[in-house]
């Protein structure tokens, strides 16, 4: 029985060999063409992950900024509500 994973080894194997045979059969301007390329496509693919790494940074950083804010808002509010739950004031107006 062929499992999944054997046929994706097979075909990595096979996609692999074409391109050295194509890699082997082109000249030696066309493999310093082929590897400009790929060096352009790598340096643009790692800049734009620098560039998603630093918007990152940012958006956790606003993130950060945010809910402090919001904590704060809250804790106020939460403090008065439990001094009120806990420490109920006393009335002044007693009945008899």
């Amino acid at each position: 029985m062929v499992n999944p994973k054997h046929l994706a080894t097979f075909l990595l194997g096979a996609a692999a060999g074409a391109a050295i045979m194509k890699y082997n059969s082109m000249n030696d301007e066309e493999k310093e063409k082929m590897m400009s390329d790929l060096k352009a496509k790598a340096d643009t693919v790692k800049n734009e992950a620098e560039e998603g790494i630093n918007k990152l940074k940012d958006y956790f950083d606003e993130l950060k900024t945010k809910g402090e804010e919001v904590m704060k808002d809250h804790l106020a509010n939460t403090e008065n509500l439990m001094n009120d739950l806990f420490n109920p004031k006393k009335d002044d107006t007693k009945t008899a």
